[in-house]
């Protein structure tokens, strides 16, 4: 989720917060806006490298609810289908061809559910007016928890019988049956997992923990291309927490560097990091290099 106000007017911001390059395809940009001049100047920067720009309107953190992003935005749902239209009227106006080609963006937004269904409908549906294309419901309201509330899939099933544009479940999906079984539930086109895939990026391929291959790939990339070892670190220990006994999870926690980390999962997972050639290539404008550890 990206501050689209801090991103259009930062250039740290937007070198820091979305890197992609040519073979990443599908992406989607996931903001948060409280008006629609930040989201469609926002919309406009990333529209050559994304096929889809996202309006987060479920975020449901007290910092996010004070600045009027997120949650915050559940209660104002002609403010949200004002930016979805401003969104793509804007960049179908800069002339901006996305890169796969498609003008104007597929538009979106990620939303919550309300305690009385029948308000997140007509929410839905002056969304669906203003030309959203799809729309993430995770199906808790602003005020529940993922630790304590169990996901609502009744109202997402509600919401989909009720929507013409596709819908995408979120919420409690932590393996790939759990994806499967919201899907027979509730008809939804498709699945959002955002902690789930957090702690096991192979979630999708029915591995039921990450798998050492994905540590492997993912620690690779990471230090090829650059990612904050904070960052890095924090992924990496969402990806070993149920592969690693409570002793293992302190020590891996509070290793100081990335070339610890390298040597840890060296030694404890037999990862070998000494040979160059699985190393990312990053294209550059001069031509290919080849990124990683000396």
């Amino acid at each position: 989720m990206i501050l689209s106000d801090v991103f259009k007017h930062s250039e740290i911001s937007r070198a820091s917060e979305f890197r992609t390059n040519d073979a990443d395809d599908p992406v989607v940009v996931q903001f948060a806006a409280s008006n629609s001049q930040d989201l469609a100047d926002a919309a406009v920067l990333v529209a050559p490298h994304c096929s889809a720009v996202d309006l987060n309107c479920g975020c449901p953190q007290k910092w996010a609810m004070h600045e009027g992003i997120g949650s915050a935005l559940m209660e104002k749902p002609e403010q949200v289908s004002n930016m979805v239209r401003t969104v793509k009227e804007k960049v179908k106006l800069s002339g901006i061809t996305l890169a796969d080609g498609i003008t104007p963006p597929s538009t979106s937004i990620k939303i919550r559910v309300h305690d009385d269904i029948r308000r997140t409908i007509d929410y839905v549906k002056l969304a669906e007016a203003a030309g959203v294309d799809w729309i993430t419901v995770h199906g808790r309201t602003s005020k529940q928890r993922s630790a304590s509330v169990k996901v609502n899939l009744d109202a997402i099933k509600t919401i989909k019988e009720q929507a013409s544009v596709p819908i995408f479940a979120n919420g409690d999906i932590f393996t790939r049956e759990d994806a499967d079984k919201t899907v027979r539930y509730t008809g939804v086109d498709g699945v959002m997992s955002a902690r789930g895939l957090l702690e096991n990026p192979a979630l999708f391929a029915g591995f039921k923990t990450t798998p050492v291959h994905a540590l492997e790939a993912y620690t690779r990339l990471a230090i090829g291309y650059g990612t904050n070892f904070f960052i890095m670190h924090h992924h990496l220990m969402m990806m070993t927490d149920k592969s690693m006994t409570k002793t293992e999870k302190k020590l891996f926690n509070c290793l100081p560097s990335s070339a610890a980390v390298v040597q840890y999962l060296d030694v404890n997972y037999g990862i070998e990091f000494s040979s160059r050639p699985n190393w990312p290539w990053v294209r550059s404008g001069n031509g290919e290099f080849l990124v990683g550890l000396e």
